[in-house]
């Protein structure tokens, strides 16, 4: 086995409201948050910033900083399970509808990053 699954990384130009957001869309919480050390450590707002599942099923998603706006399509996304327009009406854009060619909408995050969203089985 050359390789296993480790975590899923994100870029944004602001890392933390992207955090934010993601966690309000996944029902996640920042790392930190939900674990804090022990000895009053705090991870610095500059660092890419972890966010976990609270239930434990779902990966750890770093919302890493970067320079500069996406441009291109992602070539890799997210599959997610919910509800588009509640999405939507937490800041994402709608990229493309389902209909008769695909059975999910695909939508982007506030910064960009496309994701497909399937309804909840």
């Amino acid at each position: 086995m050359p390789a296993r699954f480790k975590d899923i990384a994100l870029d944004a130009v602001d890392h933390q409201a992207l955090a934010d957001w993601w966690c309000a869309a996944l029902g996640y919480r920042r790392s930190d948050e939900l674990y804090p050390r022990d000895d009053g450590w705090t991870r610095p707002a500059a660092w890419p910033t972890p966010i976990v599942d609270p239930a434990g099923s779902g990966p750890l998603i770093w919302i890493n900083p970067v320079a500069e706006q996406k441009s291109v399509k992602n070539r890799m996304h997210l599959d997610v399970y919910g509800d588009c327009e509640e999405l939507v009406e937490l800041g994402a854009i709608v990229m493309r509808r389902r209909g008769a060619e695909i059975d999910w909408d695909v939508l982007a995050d506030p910064e960009g990053n496309e994701f497909c969203v399937f309804q909840p089985e």
